[in-house]
Formats: structure tokens, C-alpha cells, sequence
């Protein structure tokens, strides 16, 4: 049985983007984010985080962090009642990594393999599945994994100037009405 998702990127969808955040007390959520993953959660998709964090290949912090920071955030979706399936992260960098973590790996976007593992491993439809990214190379990982739409909220950082995504939005908020019940 093959299943939606709603993928997400983590720094700038799920917290406020801030420089390589890794420590619980710099961690905010998006507003919105809670009411999206509700509705998605309730419409059928299964929650899946798929995030770079070359913060750990540049030695700014380590996996152990990662996942301090990481059961944290997934325990305050539980006590909301929001159940991520899976966090796939890519410690890898290709030219600014340290040691093991200097890779040029497929699973750093904008190359498809965190997805294509998630497909694999979760049984998920592509076709019908979500990805919401505030940066082109989340939109790209998308369309080579062959996700059906492909979603970029737009910030002061990145105004989706020339985006190959399906759709761009200014707000969570206008991602709801895309997720449509199975």
C-alpha cells in the first residue's frame, strides 16, 4: 500500500531560520506550523522532515546535538498530538565539510535521496505526496525525486525569483487548502 506525504524541510518551514541553529533555546517555531501538520496529519499524510545540516559536516555541532535538538522538537509535536513519521538529515557537505563529513552525497539536497530513502522505507506514493521548502534546492530535491507538487514558501531571504515549484505561498497558512483528504 503506497501512502502520501508531506515532506518538509526543517530550517525555515518547521523554526525560524537563524544561522545553523542547534541548541533548544534558539529553536522558534513557524508560525502556523502546528494548525498545517494537524490538518496534513488529518487528511492522511504521513510527516516527513528532510533537512541539510552542514552545520555538522562545518563542526559547528555534532550528530549527538542534532538529535538532543531533534527528540525535543518531535516531543513537542507529540504533545500536540502530531506524530512525524521520520527526520532524515544529511550531515554532509562537499566542499565546506570536515574529515567523514566532507562527502558529496545524494542525500544532500537539492539531490532526491533523504525522499527516495523515505519512499522506500515509509512505502510512499511521490505522486500524490507534498514538499514544502523555502529554498530552491528543497523544490529541486522534490521534482527529481518526482513528488507531485512542489511547494516554496517565499522569505526576506528567498522571494522565489525565478523557483521551479508548483506554487509559492507567503504564509503556512496557504498550504492547507492544498492538502486534500485521500
Amino acid at each position: 500500500m503506497s501512502r502520501k506525504a508531506l515532506f518538509l524541510d526543517r530550517d525555515g518551514i518547521i523554526n525560524v531560520e537563524k544561522n545553523y541553529v542547534h541548541r533548544i533555546e534558539d529553536f522558534e517555531f513557524m508560525d502556523g506550523i502546528f494548525d498545517l501538520l494537524s490538518t496534513a496529519q488529518e487528511q492522511g499524510y504521513l510527516l516527513v522532515v528532510i533537512t541539510n545540516q552542514a552545520g555538522i559536516a562545518r563542526g559547528y555541532y555534532t550528530e549527538e546535538d542534532f538529535q538532543e535538538l531533534n527528540n525535543w522538537m518531535l516531543q513537542a509535536f507529540a504533545e500536540k498530538g502530531i506524530t512525524i513519521q521520520k527526520v532524515y538529515f544529511c550531515p554532509f557537505h562537499p566542499v565546506h565539510g570536515k574529515g567523514k563529513y566532507k562527502v558529496d552525497s545524494e542525500f544532500r539536497k537539492p539531490g532526491p535521496g533523504m525522499i527516495l530513502q523515505a519512499q522506500k522505507e515509509l512505502e510512499i506514493d511521490l505522486s500524490h505526496s507534498l514538499l514544502l521548502g523555502d529554498k530552491e534546492s528543497d523544490i529541486e530535491a522534490g521534482i527529481k525525486a518526482g513528488i507531485g507538487q512542489n511547494v516554496l514558501l517565499k522569505s526576506d531571504r528567498y522571494n522565489g525569483e525565478g523557483s521551479k515549484a508548483s506554487l509559492m505561498v507567503n504564509h503556512l497558512k496557504e498550504v492547507k487548502p492544498l492538502l486534500k483528504a485521500s
